[in-house]
């Protein structure tokens, strides 16, 4: 009897361990899956390209694989849609630039809403932008520039890639701003636009450095002006900004950030951010965006406060360029 007393003691006492640690082993198994990082460009390209450069690290703080899904179409908002309809667990995952904060003023039907169907994960990184020429106008410097825009107005080509690319903001707010009328002339996609104007097709572009830093430090295909950004860039110390030569306030920048639909659990935005943070210290991380002269945000931005604060305020700025240039995407 003391025998099987003992037993059956010792059994209970283990139901009761195995009830007391269930549920703190149920918190804490996600993820017990894949979880997809939804890119909305093509395969290949700056926003894909960083994807996958942070999809390894995140797997493994995550200890699942992160998988790529490039979701392309009407301006990336092909993938917003996707994510916004996507079951609020943590598992889709949206990484996308400033394209969220101008799909509303650009698209009519847009069927998501930045502000109410997402949760935040944090800022990632910028990409800055510079304004180049092709290398045969007749201009020195970014105030000869200035001048040659304004006196020959619409005989002057301005390219970008396409309707709502960010070189086409760059391009709308730059043109708003300085009081010049270029001809826009829309490519499909950033590396033609970029070609022409190395070709000497087109007059002026203004890029991400993902695409034009190679053509910059090669320094005898095109002129470049400066940098759109208030602080010079790493990669390129000597490229005075646009701001200091005399475009006060100037700013315009490929911002990113990673989001989930709206009613993603807490616990699970909290292990994707820890996740994302472990990833932008990592040293092949850092290496990588170097070379695409992107710049990697400051802890503080990596959070879900600072990234909803970023699209708030970039939503009101775009929303008014984009109505005064009259631009509408289909």
């Amino acid at each position: 009897m003391k025998q099987t007393s003992i037993r059956t003691a010792l059994a209970l006492i283990a139901v009761a361990a195995t009830t007391c640690l269930a549920p703190a082993q149920a918190q804490g198994s996600w993820p017990d899956k894949p979880v997809t990082l939804v890119v909305p460009y093509s395969a290949g390209g700056p926003t894909d390209v960083v994807a996958r450069v942070l999809a390894v690290p995140m797997g493994k703080s995550l200890g699942q694989t992160v998988v790529v899904e490039n979701t392309v179409g009407a301006g990336g908002t092909l993938a917003g849609a996707r994510v916004a309809r996507s079951k609020p667990d943590g598992y889709t995952v949206l990484f996308q630039h400033m394209g969220m904060a101008t799909a509303p003023a650009l698209y009519k039907k847009l069927t998501f809403d930045p502000l109410k169907d997402f949760d935040y994960i944090g800022q990632v990184m910028d990409v800055p932008m510079t304004l180049l020429s092709r290398k045969d106008l007749p201009v020195a410097n970014f105030q000869e520039l200035l001048a040659y825009m304004k006196k020959n107005g619409d005989k002057v080509s301005m390219a970008h890639a396409g309707i709502g690319a960010v070189s086409q903001l760059c391009a709308l707010l730059f043109t708003s701003q300085v009081g010049v009328t270029p001809t826009q002339v829309p490519y499909k996609g950033a590396g033609p636009a970029l070609n022409d104007l190395m070709g000497g097709q087109v007059d002026v572009l203004c890029d991400q450095t993902t695409s034009t830093g190679p053509v910059i430090k090669d320094g005898t295909r095109v002129k470049v002006f400066g940098v759109t950004t208030p602080q010079r860039l790493a990669s390129f110390p000597n490229l005075p900004t646009l701001d200091e030569q005399g475009l006060k306030g100037f700013d315009v920048k490929v911002w990113h950030g990673m989001y989930v639909a709206k009613g993603t659990p807490k616990e699970h935005i909290g292990k994707i951010n820890a996740a994302l943070r472990a990833a932008l210290q990592d040293d092949n991380v850092k290496t990588r965006l170097a070379e695409l002269s992107s710049e990697i945000v400051s802890p503080d931005k990596v959070t879900p406060e600072s990234l909803q604060k970023q699209l708030q305020s970039e939503m009101v700025k775009w929303d008014k360029v984009i109505k005064a240039a009259n631009v509408q995407a289909e």
